[in-house]
């Protein structure tokens, strides 16, 4: 089993006919992944490599029955392709694009409010269910379907616990980068929630990084409401105060979001924090076995 994307999924490629939604829509058909088609202002009734592709979300939705979608816009109109699949009744929106305006994706957050779709990213390197379904640009073929969860801020962490852990025999569930911008769709307590009521993911892996509270939000979520273990490292131990590192969201400021204060509050839950990342696939397979 794996959580928000599978098999069944129908997706649609929002910017199909650019350079990168064109070879990373490659990447997911050659997966596996069930690309129905694509949308492209202006290009409609035209075909990409035998996909479809229409003027709007909502033609496609109505054509193909797509309940999923990956957004590869450029940054001006990306949020404003977040709201036309919302609208167009996508259940899933995995939004890749860098470099929003944090205004828009406020604007985002605010419209999608008591709606049920479900937002990945954006700046994520997408989300991937092992042998079921890809949608975004990570590498499938280190992928191995199995039973640990894994929720990421970082793409290139996501791809050495991966790695780590395939290598090891252990296989992975479902692993969601969820965007290291300082406005996201879902966050770690969203995905914990799914994670721990997924009867075939039996231990999560959390990889943070220094900025914000979210981590420190997901400590508080499984102290009082988790049995499955959660292991997790978190990035950034020796930045400086006030410098952004990396992601948009990834900075200290105020005294909130340092690695040390969540690492403290990490393992103040019960949490099993890593300092090394080369450490991470070990100490899973140790957890699981504890737990057995």
């Amino acid at each position: 089993m794996s959580i928000i994307i599978d098999q069944h999924t129908k997706v649609l490629i929002q910017g199909i006919t650019g350079n990168e939604g064109a070879f990373h829509t490659r990447q997911m058909v050659e997966y596996g992944t069930d690309v129905v088609g694509g949308v492209t202002p202006g290009k409609g009734s035209q075909k990409f490599e035998g996909i479809p592709v229409f003027n709007t979300v909502k033609a496609a939705v109505d054509a193909t029955g797509a309940n999923a979608s990956a957004i590869f816009v450029p940054p001006p109109f990306a949020a404003d392709a977040i709201l036309e699949a919302v609208e167009a009744g996508i259940e899933v929106v995995v939004c890749l694009t860098e470099g929003i305006p944090t205004i828009d994706m406020i604007t985002v957050r605010h419209y999608m409010k008591g709606r049920k779709t479900i937002l990945i990213g954006p700046n994520t390197p997408g989300i991937i269910s092992p042998g079921k379904c890809k949608i975004g640009v990570m590498a499938g073929y280190i992928h191995k379907e199995g039973s640990i969860g894994i929720i990421s801020r970082s793409g290139t962490l996501t791809y050495e616990v991966v790695d780590q852990l395939t290598k090891r025999g252990i296989g992975q569930s479902t692993c969601v980068g969820i965007g290291g911008d300082p406005v996201i769709g879902h966050k770690y307590v969203d995905l914990l929630e799914m994670f721990e009521n997924d009867k075939d993911t039996d231990a999560i892996v959390i990889i943070g990084e220094i900025g914000g509270q979210a981590e420190e939000q997901a400590a508080e979520y499984f102290k009082e409401y988790m049995k499955k273990p959660v292991v997790a490292f978190i990035a950034g131990v020796t930045a400086p105060p006030g410098r952004r590192m990396g992601h948009a969201g990834a900075i200290v400021s105020g005294g909130v979001g340092d690695a040390a204060t969540k690492i403290r509050t990490l393992e103040a839950a019960g949490i099993t924090v890593v300092k090394n990342p080369a450490e991470i696939g070990q100490t899973v397979i140790s957890v699981i076995r504890r737990c057995k």
